[in-house]
Formats: C-alpha cells, structure tokens, sequence
C-alpha cells in the first residue's frame, strides 16, 4: 500500500472555511502539545464547506460528502446528548423562596449528540478532545400525521432538526438562511455550555465556581451567543442573582476579534432574536441596560457614544451587535496582530477602549509546525534537524541558529535541492488536477487564500497582464519565467469573488494558449483548495503574494506558513506581515503598497479608481 495514495483517498472534514478554521485546528494541536486540558467545540456538518469545480471558467459548488464512507477517527456519545429549545415564549412566575423568575418555554426541542475526536500532543502523554454536536429531533417521526396522510408532517420536525448540522456557512442573503445561521450559532454554543457546566458539576464543583476551571474562549463572533446562554442558565435555572451572574459569565469569557470588516462582524434582527431566542433577546436588553447606566456615568450627555456602544443598534431597524456583546461580556478582548489590535484599539471598539483599556491586548496568530513544516515538508524538516536538532519542533524561537548557515554554500545547495522537488512535486500535481504543465525551475509566484476583494487576487492578475503585455510588445525582454498560482474558494453568494475566479481563468486561458510567451509566463488555478492541496502548496513557493488593502487583514496565517518553507513574502504592511517582516529583516521582505495611514487618507480624500486608469 502507497501511504500517499492511501492519505489522498481520506475524506478532509469540511469544518471550517479559511484561516479561522484552520487556526482552529492549529490551537487544538498546540494546547495538547502544551499538555493543556482543552477541548475544542463547533458543529459535526454533515456536508461541511463545499467542493470547488471549476466549469467554463467559473467556481461551482457542489455538495461536500466528507462523511460518505463513515469517519473511524470519531466516537459517538449518545450518553452526553443535549437538548436546545428554540422560539416559544417566556413567563413570569414566583419561585418557592417567593422570588420573581422567569420561564422560558421553547417550542422546539433539538437534541445535540455528541461525537469526539482525540487530538493527540506531538510526543507528549496528553491527549486534547474535539467534540462535535449533530442536530438531531427527539422524536424523529410522528405516527399520528403519518396516519392521517401528512406524509411531509410526519418527518417535519426531523427534517427541522437536522437542517441545523447539515452545512457549514449557508447562504445567509434569504431571511431563512439568517435564522438558520442564528440557529446554528445558538445549538452549538447551548450544547456547549450545558456540557461543560455537566462536567463541573460531575465533578462535585459549584456552580459559582466555573470560571476557576473553565475559561471560554469566544473565536470571533460567532459563538458571542453564549453570553446571554450563560447568564440565562446562571439566572433561571440556578437562581443565581443577576450581578453574581454578571461577574461570573465574564469572567469564564474572553474574546478574539478575528476581522475589522464591518459584514463580518455580524447582527442579527431584533425581529429574528424575538421569534427564535426570546428569552436571550430579554437577558440582551438587560444587559444594555445595565451596561450603558455605567456608559452614562461615566460620559454623562454623550448620546453619541451611548448609541455607538450599545448592544441594539436604533439607527433604523433594530439589529442585536454581536461584536459589542461579545465585548461587553468579556473580561478580555484581544486582536491576532500588533497592527490589527492598535486598529482594533484605535477604531473598531475605540469607545470601548477608552472605558476599559486594561482589557485589551495582543495575542498574534501563529500556526502549527508539526503540520506545516514536519508533515508537509519532510525533506525540509529533517534538513533542519540535520543542522539543529529535533527542538525548534516545539520552539520555533530555535530556528534563529539556522541564520549562521545562511552564507554556507553546502547548506545552501541541500536546500535549494529540496525546494527543487517541492516544485517538481507540485508541479506533478498541477498537471494532475489541471492538465496543465509548468516548468519547475519557474518562479512560483502563488496566492492562495479565501477569494475577496480586499485580498486583491485581481490586483495580482492586473500584474500579470501587464507582464503578458510587456513580453508581447517587447519578446526581447529580460523577464524570470514565472509560475503564477491561484486557489480558494468564493462565498457562494459572493458575486464579486466568484467574479474574481472568472477572471483569473479567463486570463489563464488566454496566457496558457500564447506560443509567444510560453516558458516565461503560466497561470494556474488550483481547485478546491483545502488543507491537503496546501500541504503541497506552501513547500513549493518560491514568492508568497500577501497584499491585501493595508488596515483589511486581520492577521492572515498563509503568510506564516509560507515563510516557514522557505518562500520570500511580497506584503503590504498589513496584519501579521508587519511582524514576519520585523523577524526576517527588511531587506528580506519585498514592501509593497499603501500603509493604513495612506489607505485612510486615500479614502478620506474621495478615492476615485477610475481617475486612476484615466
């Protein structure tokens, strides 16, 4: 048995899509190398992210089935199942101590059942846990419709339930799409919270001493549901009194803003809230409440401030802000880069700043080596070894003793050796998948990442035809052969980005076709792009393209992952460029573009694109 062509016969889980999914799996890989007792918790999609095709030129998705043949890396956990209500309504009553409390009466029960994944440390004893809810009905068929001919009936509630774990990022353009996106987010978080909370109390603890042995970490904003969760399940159903409440739900949270685009940071309408959560939409307003009294005193006759920092955006219909929930529900609120957490500071919660400034901070991304560099470039990780050691497995700060080596001649022909069959592999690969031959002694000039505007995959391509032009006007110019590569994937309701993939394949097809520039000039667009593809990916790099609009990217872990091959990085001063740059010396980064300042002035002048062309 081939061991390669046994791994590219596995199935990869369609969990997560782009840098905060694969981040994701970074940290669970850390925390139990670092023997931390974590678990990581998210949703068991049944169909996950799509599958990419690419038909006429342009992206079409079609159903990811990464469970068709089973998953022998999981175990189920019938014995854990939870169950989340959703809509209904919420009552008054008075307790037997005579205290005032509120009911929440669902309409909608769903069972979460659990299924976990070890995550095992890299030579250590420890193993982390993934645990993954699937959305399932109590009662998964009724007789009585059935019998009575309502055939669709019978099944309704079953098929209700499990719409909730069947795709990963639905389309959220149609009101349907928005309440299963609020559905989603409120399931995991709910089984989530019930889970953890069980194993608490399993284990003899009170439950006003959770946050002594739990702390939640909030990945961006979509679990900033749990919030108003936990204060519901504090409040009504162990009678804690609600400032008690308050001080423990924000000590067990902390929140990482993962974007500074202002779509990503989702709200939901006050209208949906009502209708699927309205028990958490009361627990929002009290919060607000409570939280912009303490706004007031603090900036008394700042309307202005007060509209901007609450949890109910008034401006015209009446959205919940996730983000501000998030916040405000925190005890810690960091950014993934030193200029995207100055950026966070300085405007996206500058409000919140100014109130509690000691409970912002920096923490900057990173990725696994043991996946990036160990698994995906063997050649270059025992090359490593060779010259260092085994420890910068673990250390990556012991990468600096290579830097003695950099003037060596020996150590440099066995590296370039190495990245040579990088190439020749990934070359092998793309005439697989493609059809397509490159030379691998090219430079390969890649770009992979989510497809978006602020990432400017169509500013590479502008570049690129303006070198096609240059070589068709003048064949006689000096130009190295390049290999330029594409991959990622499009929302699927992402007009624009979709758009972006159909110029890069019609520029490819053009530019592939043109005996005049042929060996000097390719492009390719690698389908589907997922972990494995960027295992092939990132070793084989010569030039890295990281230029998104300065201010746009948060972090961004691509650039690490290249630079940790090897590959040469062309940046703007953006997210976690400005700090590879600080590692590797200016004068190994290639600078390119605006910087935020520059950006924002640009902007603020009345920036017309089309009086540039002119």
């Amino acid at each position: 048995i081939d061991i390669e062509e046994l791994i590219e016969q596995e199935e990869e889980p369609g969990l997560g899509n782009g840098g905060l999914g694969r981040l994701a799996a970074c940290f669970l890989d850390s925390l139990a190398t670092l023997k931390r007792p974590a678990i990581g918790y998210g949703i068991r999609y049944e169909f996950g992210i799509f599958d990419q095709i690419i038909k006429n030129g342009w992206q079409v998705e079609i159903t990811d089935k990464w469970l068709r043949f089973g998953n022998p890396w999981e175990i189920v956990r019938p014995e854990d199942t939870c169950q989340v209500g959703f809509g209904g309504r919420t009552e008054f009553y008075t307790d037997s101590q005579g205290k005032y409390r509120v009911r929440w009466i669902p309409d909608l029960m769903v069972n979460g059942v659990p299924y976990d994944t070890p995550i095992p440390g890299y030579q250590v004893n420890n193993v982390g846990l993934l645990r993954l809810w699937k959305a399932e009905a109590p009662e998964s068929f009724d007789f009585q419709a059935f019998n009575v001919g309502d055939y669709y009936g019978a099944v309704e509630k079953k098929v209700m339930a499990e719409n909730i774990s069947k795709v990963l990022y639905p389309n959220d353009k149609a009101f349907q799409g928005k309440k299963l996106r609020l559905s989603q987010q409120y399931f995991f978080t709910a089984c989530t919270l019930q889970d953890i909370i069980r194993i608490h109390l399993r284990r003899g603890r009170k439950i006003d001493t959770l946050p002594d042995y739990w702390a939640g970490q909030l990945n961006d904003t979509h679990p900033a549901i749990a919030v108003a969760e936990l204060m519901r399940i504090f409040v009504d159903q162990h009678a804690v009194p609600w400032d008690s409440a308050w001080e423990l739900t924000r000590k067990t949270f902390s929140y990482t803003n993962h974007t500074l685009l202002p779509e990503a940071l989702e709200k939901w309408s006050v209208h949906l809230f009502a209708r699927e959560l309205p028990r958490h939409l009361e627990i929002i307003y009290e919060i607000n409440k409570r939280f912009l009294d303490t706004v007031r005193l603090r900036y008394p006759g700042d309307n202005a401030r007060i509209s901007r920092m609450s949890l109910i955006d008034e401006s015209g219909r009446r959205y919940v802000l996730m983000a501000n929930l998030a916040v405000v529900g925190s005890h810690a609120v960091n950014g993934v880069a030193a200029m995207h957490t100055k950026l966070v500071k300085e405007n996206l919660f500058r409000d919140f700043f100014d109130l509690r400034p000691e409970m912002f901070n920096n923490i900057t991304n990173g990725v696994t080596p043991r996946r990036w560099i160990m698994l995906s470039n063997p050649a270059l990780s025992n090359l490593i070894a060779g010259a260092i050691g085994h420890a910068w497995c673990t250390n990556l700060e012991l990468l600096s003793e290579l830097e003695p080596l950099a003037d060596d001649s020996s150590f440099q022909d066995k590296w370039m050796r190495v990245k040579l069959q990088n190439k020749q592999n990934l070359s092998d690969y793309i005439k697989y998948r493609t059809g397509i031959t490159v030379d691998p002694v090219s430079m390969f000039d890649i770009q992979v990442k989510r497809i978006h505007e602020y990432k400017r995959q169509h500013l590479n391509i502008l570049h690129i035809l303006t070198l096609y032009s240059r070589i068709k006007k003048d064949p006689d110019i000096d130009i190295v052969p390049r290999t330029f590569v594409f991959g990622g994937k499009a929302a699927p309701g992402y007009h624009m980005a979709k758009l972006i993939i159909k110029l890069i394949t019609s520029v490819a097809k053009i530019i592939n076709s043109d005996p005049d520039v042929d060996g000097r000039l390719k492009v390719v667009f690698i389908p589907d792009f997922n972990v494995k593809v960027g295992q092939r990916i990132y070793p084989a790099a010569d030039l890295s393209e990281q230029i998104s609009t300065a201010g746009k990217e948060a972090s961004g872990t691509g650039n690490m992952k290249f630079s940790l091959n090897g590959a040469l990085t062309i940046g703007t001063l953006d997210g976690a460029n400005v700090e590879i740059r600080e590692a590797v010396g200016s004068e190994n980064f290639f600078l390119f573009g605006l910087t935020v300042d520059k950006v924002q002035s640009l902007y603020n002048a009345g920036y017309d694109p089309h009086a540039v062309y002119e």
